[in-house]
């Protein structure tokens, strides 16, 4: 019940952001308007309710449309969307890191003697996986989009990596890609490392005057500093973005 009161604060907090306009710099970033946003919110909470089962066996394997497949969905859009194919690199290899990392958490803390040794057995995976992924998709990342999207793949992989778990070791278990509640850690995760993008991205934009141009593809600098933004040379390479995008 924890993880659901958790989970619609969070939504609700998100909602009312977008609603009046106060994430638009990092939708933006994201290439979504304001009204896709709301409409993906609503999408979520209507499809966390809704889950598909995959198979019956031994293993029971299902995928929650609201916390699974629309993030799924969205980070593949964004992945399409990314600047340059060195970001796309960073995002997938962001992905698959974070994927490491949680699961070699999961190994640790498999059990309930694990879980007293490690001093876990009062935390809920709810809030500190999100974290643990958000932080490590955005050092890997370094980009809005590329953490974003890191997070999301990389918790997804980690379900997909439990399923294999118990396929190879012939045992029963329940893996449910996308978790069944309201909002699941996979887009807690895309959000904590979103956060961390913006706040360590703006901090950076303000203490060198603005984004970095040097280098970099129009695509990606486009809307960054408004009308302020100077005129490009034509002769700018397309090297991959930085930090701040």
């Amino acid at each position: 019940m924890t993880g659901y009161t958790t989970g619609v604060l969070l939504l609700v907090i998100i909602f009312v952001l977008v609603y009046f306009g106060l994430a638009h710099r990092v939708l933006d970033r994201l290439y979504l308007s304001d009204r896709a946003a709301l409409t993906l919110i609503v999408a979520m909470i209507i499809g966390s309710f809704i889950n598909i089962p995959i198979t019956s066996g031994r293993v029971v394997t299902s995928v929650n449309v609201g916390g699974g497949l629309i993030p799924l969905g969205l980070a593949i859009y964004v992945l399409y969307r990314a600047g340059t194919a060195w970001e796309v690199s960073r995002a997938l290899l962001g992905a698959v890191i974070t994927a490491a990392v949680l699961s070699g958490i999961s190994i640790l803390t498999r059990g309930r003697e694990a879980w007293n040794v490690y001093g876990l057995s009062l935390l809920d995976p709810l809030y500190y996986y999100p974290l643990i992924a958000g932080v490590v998709a955005y050092l890997v990342g370094r980009s809005r989009r590329a953490a974003f999207v890191g997070a999301i793949l990389g918790v997804l992989l980690l379900d997909l990596v439990d399923l294999f778990y118990y396929l190879s070791r012939g045992l029963r278990g329940t893996v449910a890609f996308g978790g069944a509640g309201i909002i699941d850690v996979t887009f807690m995760a895309a959000v904590v490392a979103v956060l961390l993008a913006e706040f360590i991205g703006e901090a950076r934009e303000r203490i060198q005057g603005g984004p970095k141009a040097d280098g970099r593809p129009r695509s990606l600098l486009a809307g960054l500093r408004g009308a302020s933004l100077k005129p490009l040379p034509d002769n700018k390479k397309d090297n991959g973005g930085e930090q701040g995008e």
